[in-house]
């Protein structure tokens, strides 16, 4: 017999892109990052590493709650982002400028974590939730305003949350890296047709 398709019932562990959850809002208000009470558990060397690299992590931090939803240990987020970036999944450009995700870099390094992913491009967001059957997870590219659903974004992508499920009235869930709020972090919904005003139609199919 063919295996079970169902989606995730329970949401993966929640990480965002700085170590204090709660601090998000103020982070994004222009709080300076090398004062976050936590960032040691992020395995930077330092706390200007830990600050450099915040604001680049979403996509290391959807790694990081993928590998909790498949039962794996989850590292420290700079640990994910050196492997990746070993990869070519990061890249620090002459200028100093930080590129990345990379998805190429990141499907090799969930390769050698003996993990299945691959890329999707030109998808619709009405497309998300079958691929979310037999409990695979998507990173799907959005503007980082999809944190406000209330507002049109400038632009499409940039940004990269973990789909985990979807609800019985149809709407994606979701966990937003960069959410400000509790209600925006963890277990986030939207209906595809609002979610699909902020995604670029890409992203890693992981499973």
């Amino acid at each position: 017999m063919p295996p079970e398709r169902r989606q995730l019932t329970e949401p993966p562990p929640y990480r965002a892109q700085w170590e204090s959850a709660d601090l998000v809002a103020e982070f994004l208000s222009g709080r300076d990052a090398t004062t976050d009470p936590l960032w040691r558990n992020a395995g930077a060397e330092s706390a200007a590493e830990y600050a450099l690299w915040c604001e680049h992590l979403c996509g290391s931090a959807c790694l990081q709650m993928a590998l909790g939803a498949l039962g794996r240990e989850i590292p420290p987020i700079h640990a994910i982002r050196r492997g990746v970036e070993a990869e070519g999944g990061y890249v620090v450009q002459p200028d100093g400028a930080i590129r990345g995700l990379i998805y190429a870099g990141a499907v090799a390094w969930l390769a050698g974590q003996g993990i299945t992913s691959r890329i999707v491009l030109d998808l619709p967001a009405e497309g998300i939730t079958p691929l979310l059957e037999g409990g695979r997870l998507f990173i799907a590219s959005v503007h980082p305003w999809l944190r406000w659903p209330e507002r049109e974004p400038p632009a499409r992508g940039g940004h990269l949350v973990l789909v985990f499920g979807s609800a019985p009235d149809g709407a994606l869930r979701f966990h937003n890296p960069s959410g400000d709020t509790a209600a925006t972090q963890a277990d986030a919904r939207l209906s595809p047709a609002v979610f699909g005003r902020f995604f670029a139609g890409r992203g890693i199919l992981i499973g």
